[in-house]
């Protein structure tokens, strides 16, 4: 590369990495400019939008003195409510009366729900449970709620917009008192997410399979809603780990979507590449908290080190990890701070593992993937130590928003150039890829199984008893082991390495038909007769002849009841 050619304008997207700014005393620092240039020219198509509306209704929670003590530091504007805590008793009435600043009310607090602007508190009194905005305020909603409680009515890792529960933090109850007046008027975030229930696996015929969303989700935005999952737009605070943690890609994050997350790291890497020789780590970051940490730790960082900024640490996962490394960077990790919510940290260490499993299983270094903490002492430490360590020629594949499909073409490309060529490699349990295994003996070929799949995995042989599995399309969410009445099915986690092999159709059980002994038309299986027969043998409508019935089909049952009653 000439040194004489200008540099290139520093990247402007909010999602590129421009508040960041970047040394380029290298050949490496140079392509790091410019990818991150091209990175930023694939735009994103905007979101939906979520709106807020507050009044400025503050419900406070707490003792009476105590909360009494901070109404000097909130504004007159704001119309304020104490639910006191102490000195309540069920003979007391609701409303205490009020002054110019507050209104008092005594009852035991049952209830706590909603975000800004829709509040309910629900209180214990002599008369009963009762909406307290609705009876001192004719009002359905508080718009705001400052929990002063040392155990807060609402307890999440993100708490939902609007509520404020400090505990025993003097700088937090601060923040939470300089905030709170700002809360008032219309707000509007982005609808962070968006969700196919088609293939959603969380639920089938009454069977609840994956609930790894469900689990991951630090606002607990995401509840089941039977067959599928009901995520409140909300309460979502857009961490993306739910879309990182779905082996489906039945949810998915929207800001921006997969498809474009992708092209941008595809751009940034072909321009890389092209620029320098060097093989570049991509640092995956948050938009808020890393690119503060960032701006500290660059200058001092080895400048192959390339920042990529998105919008939650955990809304890019082992899909996003393995497209860039097939993609052609060296290495990849992930910057990760306190603030990362424990269930979303516990998910991206999860994925973590599961794709380091992966690339050493094909022989590639350990180190491929890793995270970086975010700590005071050891981040520029840990910084100056990444490394590229896998070396292959770039990848061509488009970038999709299938997740599934952007994992497997991602795999076949670094299968291909690998060391290793195992057949397949063994992932630990609750990885999206795997096996089915049907006890034979047991098995009945009933088809429950196929009726829950919810990625056509299972499938039944038509007019043949025959039950086939193609496991390119498992996602082990375990509907068709709960589903089985036989307990004939069980899974095993790994990962076909051989294309071919993982998406071939193979039969894992198959029986003869039997025959309707009147009309020889096929109906069931052999073995699922015999259990039919174990089962009713003893049955007072299927003694003597009449257990012949059993083994005729519904129409020439039919016909042989009536058969037997004679005339009339």
């Amino acid at each position: 590369m000439d040194d004489a050619v200008s540099e290139p304008t520093p990247p402007t997207s909010p999602d590129s990495g421009a508040s960041l700014v970047l040394p380029s005393r290298t050949a490496a620092g140079r392509a790091r400019l410019r990818a991150l240039a091209a990175a930023a020219s694939v735009a994103a198509a905007p979101t939906a939008i979520v709106a807020y509306r507050s009044e400025g209704v503050l419900l406070i929670i707490g003792p009476e003195p105590y909360a009494r003590s901070l109404l000097d530091a909130l504004p007159a504007s704001l119309q304020c409510t104490l639910l006191a805590t102490q000195g309540f008793s069920d003979q007391r009435a609701v409303d205490e009366g009020a002054d110019d600043r507050l209104t008092v009310a005594y009852g035991e607090l049952v209830g706590l729900s909603g975000y800004m602007g829709q509040f309910t508190a629900t209180v214990q009194v002599s008369g009963g449970e009762r909406n307290l905005s609705r009876v001192l305020l004719d009002r359905e909603h508080f718009d705001l709620v400052l929990d002063l409680q040392r155990d807060p009515a609402i307890q999440r890792e993100l708490m939902p917009p609007g509520y404020y529960a400090p505990g025993a933090d003097a700088e937090a109850l601060h923040r939470a008192l300089e905030e709170i007046p700002t809360m008032v008027g219309e707000f509007e975030k982005p609808r962070y997410f968006r969700y196919d229930p088609d293939i959603c696996a969380h639920g089938a015929r009454g069977v609840t399979g994956c609930t790894r969303c469900l689990d991951a989700c630090p606002a607990e935005a995401i509840t089941s809603a039977g067959e599928s999952i009901s995520v409140d737009p909300y309460l979502c605070h857009g961490a993306g780990v739910c879309a990182t943690a779905c082996p489906t890609g039945a949810i998915g994050y929207a800001c921006p979507d997969r498809a474009v997350t992708l092209e941008r790291m595809r751009q940034l890497l072909l321009t890389y590449r092209a620029e320098c020789e060097a093989r570049p780590v991509l640092l995956f970051h948050d938009a808020l908290h890393g690119a503060a940490r960032l701006r500290r730790l660059l200058d001092d960082a080895p400048e192959h080190v390339v920042p990529v900024e998105i919008e939650e640490a955990g809304s890019v996962g082992m899909d996003g990890w393995l497209a860039a490394l097939a993609y052609g960077a060296g290495a990849v990790a992930v910057l990760v701070g306190d603030e990362l919510p424990p269930s979303a940290a516990r998910e991206l260490r999860t994925q973590m593992a599961w794709t380091e499993a992966i690339l050493t299983g094909l022989g590639y270094p350990s180190g491929a993937v890793g995270i970086v903490a975010a700590t005071d002492d050891g981040s520029a430490q840990a910084l100056s130590e990444l490394r590229p360590v896998v070396e292959i020629a770039a990848g061509s594949f488009a970038a999709l928003d299938d997740k599934r499909r952007v994992i497997a073409l991602a795999v076949d490309h670094l299968a291909a150039a690998a060391t290793a060529q195992p057949a397949e490699i063994a992932l630990t349990a609750g990885a999206p890829f795997g096996d089915v295994l049907v006890d034979r003996e047991a098995c009945t070929l009933c088809m429950a199984c196929v009726a829950v799949c919810p990625a056509a995995a299972l499938a039944d042989g038509g007019d043949r008893p025959r039950l086939s599995f193609i496991e390119a399309n498992c996602v082990q969410c375990a509907l068709c082991e709960r589903a089985c009445p036989e307990n004939a099915i069980a899974r095993r986690p790994r990962l076909l390495t051989d294309a071919e092999v993982r998406r071939r159709s193979r039969v894992l059980n198959e029986e003869e038909p039997f025959c309707c002994i009147s009309c020889g038309k096929p109906f069931a299986t052999r073995s699922m007769m015999e259990k039919m027969e174990e089962k009713l043998r003893g049955h007072r409508m299927f003694q003597g002849e009449a257990l012949n019935r059993l083994r005729m089909c519904e129409d020439c049952r039919v016909k042989d009841l009536f058969a037997s009653e004679g005339p009339g």
